[in-house]
């Protein structure tokens, strides 16, 4: 099966639904409106939530947040720095880099959102992720799924599952983690996880995935052993929208 890239394919239809959202409801074109695209501070992106262990404390990630016409939308991203341009400009933009996609991902949530197409697009903050951790626990038990594997090291969410399947039944995959032990469960790197894929019927990825690039080899080898994939996280809102993919996020605004 010839490989695709995925969040390409989520811009291609989102431009084709501005075109069509601006023959059918307004005389103006959408992509004429104003982004403004910036990395927020841990404090603006989830306030206190009581833990020091998310990869946006410990720096390794920032939150993008974009606005588009009072509609707020945001994206995880290694990458840093500000974009400040029209909507067109956005879409103008190849897809050279993390920062890029970022910026495309954040755009779209933002412009989705004050369409009305999408809700979500928002990070919880301050209790949020304790919040999360209740409902998964409670979800996943609802799936009947033998095992669960992660992709990207969410820690609120890993506890949940461990707590709830036991060790033994998590696998969890993260290249900034890699080799480590979370929750007695080790994280294996990009090129262990296949044995994730062949074990877990059962895949949550989080949307930061179509930020790094990693979303189209990860997607190839979830369906070519026809795992579930279901997408955690704000950033996925709009592409997940986009593409026709499975969501949870419980707690984002």
């Amino acid at each position: 099966m010839e490989k695709r890239d995925l969040l390409l394919v989520a811009k291609g239809r989102f431009i084709k639904m501005l075109s069509s959202q601006r023959d059918v409801c307004s005389p103006v074109d959408l992509r004429d409106e104003l982004v403004i695209s910036r990395p927020l501070s841990v404090s603006e992106a989830i306030g206190d939530t009581g833990r020091d262990d998310f990869p946006l404390i410990r720096g390794k990630e920032v939150l993008m947040q974009a606005a588009y016409r009072g509609a707020l939308g945001q994206a995880f991203t290694a990458a840093k720095g500000g974009f400040r341009g029209s909507l067109g400009e956005v879409l103008e933009m190849p897809l050279q880099g993390p920062f890029e996609r970022a910026v495309l991902i954040a755009a779209m949530n933002a412009t989705l959102r004050y369409l009305g197409k999408v809700e979500g697009t928002v990070h919880c903050r301050d209790d949020g992720p304790r919040r999360c951790k209740a409902s998964i626990a409670e979800w996943i038990a609802d799936q009947g799924a033998s095992r669960v594997g992660l992709v990207g090291l969410q820690p609120a969410l890993l506890e949940a599952l461990v707590q709830t399947l036991g060790p033994e039944r998590v696998m969890v995959s993260d290249l900034a983690e890699a080799g480590t032990v979370r929750c007695q469960v080790k994280v294996l790197d990009g090129m262990q996880a296949g044995q994730m894929f062949e074990s877990c019927p059962l895949i949550l990825m989080t949307g930061s995935t179509f930020a790094n690039g990693t979303i189209d080899d990860l997607m190839q080898q979830a369906n070519s052993h026809c795992c579930r994939t279901v997408f955690f996280g704000s950033t996925a809102s709009g592409v997940a929208y986009l593409l026709g993919l499975e969501r949870w996020c419980p707690s984002s605004s």
